[in-house]
């Protein structure tokens, strides 16, 4: 007995930038059940054709009418589009998964890392909308979920290492630029940071608040506790921009509630969803940057104990910020919503 797999109506709205070709390059590498596949964006981009599945499409204009007929629409357009477009887009029927911070800390929207609480993307029916997670709050929390279900986390101190890309196509352009006049002994020129990025780090990602953190850092505190739904759970990050172009790397040191040793650590990560256990430093094979690009897989190593505590862990945890920062973890909570919920 044959059956036929159901497909669906997705719009990717914000297709031209570098999250939303990303989201095209995994629906076609996951080769999820499309009946039809409508790209936005804004009007300077109408017109446009893009690539999908060897076929050419035309970039449509981003309205609020844009999503008629659509059951998931993907969103990577920038916080104000979203707050624009996305009610609209539900009320029109489609399940948003917004990749912006627009919605995050909204208690009605649920934040969701699949391989973390997938439970929670049944909130969607509330709004008609979900909201992807910080990027570095994705990958930090990929790697520890096992360990917070086996031993349970007191506190979490995570510095961060971020690429460029993070901050968009300009930020690209200027970190290339600075490499070439450095070569070529011409001034650097920064605009799109406050510093220089080449040959140096930003401990400054996103403005700065009353408390001293940034915003970005703020949203990697509280992010972890909607996801892990743990308002106890000590959190504090530094976040530091890096002249990588991709791949976000983090250093991350936990205290667990009860003793586990590093090989038990490594042993839960070896089979944990959406993780690659890269850890043998004594043949120099760590997580790096310029590894995770392209990979689905959030690579972790520098697994060892805290010697300075009872209950301590330390990690290095790298992915590759395009992908699992925003892409693939919108593209894999739509996977669970056609499985699970529509």
């Amino acid at each position: 007995m044959s059956t036929t797999r159901k497909e669906y109506a997705v719009a990717v709205a914000g297709a031209t930038g570098a999250v939303g070709g990303a989201m095209l390059e995994v629906l076609e590498r996951k080769n999820f059940p499309l009946r039809e596949l409508r790209l936005l964006a804004s009007e300077r981009s109408v017109g446009k054709k893009l690539t999908f599945r060897g076929e050419e499409i035309a970039v449509q204009q981003l309205t609020k009418d844009a999503f008629q007929g659509i059951d998931i629409a993907l969103f990577s357009a920038g916080g104000d589009r979203s707050l624009e477009f996305a009610p609209a887009a539900a009320g029109a029927g489609a399940i948003v998964v917004d990749n912006s911070s627009a919605f995050r800390m909204d208690p009605e929207i649920p934040l969701v890392v699949p391989e973390v609480n997938p439970h929670a993307i049944a909130g969607y029916k509330k709004r008609g909308i979900i909201a992807n997670p910080n990027c570095s709050t994705i990958q930090m929390l990929v790697a520890l979920k096992p360990i917070y279900d086996k031993v349970g986390i007191r506190r979490i101190v995570v510095s961060t290492y971020q690429a460029v890309s993070g901050t968009g196509a300009k930020a690209i352009v200027e970190l290339q630029n600075q490499i070439m006049a450095y070569a070529e002994g011409r001034p650097l020129e920064a605009k799109v940071y406050p510093h220089q990025i080449a040959f140096n780090c930003l401990p400054q990602i996103d403005s700065f608040l009353d408390n001293g953190y940034t915003k970005e850092e703020m949203k990697m505190v509280n992010e972890t506790r909607k996801i892990f739904e743990d308002p106890a759970i000590g959190v504090t990050a530094t976040t530091v921009r890096v002249p990588v172009f991709y791949g976000h790397s983090e250093s991350v040191n936990i205290e667990t509630k009860t003793k586990i040793t590093a090989e038990e650590v490594k042993q839960l990560l070896a089979g944990a969803p959406g993780v690659s256990l890269v850890d043998e430093p004594k043949n120099g094979v760590y997580p790096m940057a310029i590894d995770c690009a392209g990979k689905f897989e959030t690579l972790v190593g520098r697994i060892r104990e805290d010697e300075s505590i009872a209950n301590g862990i330390n990690l290095w945890v790298v992915s590759d910020n395009i992908l699992k920062g925003a892409a693939l973890n919108a593209v894999q909570i739509a996977e669970k919503l056609i499985a699970e919920h529509i």
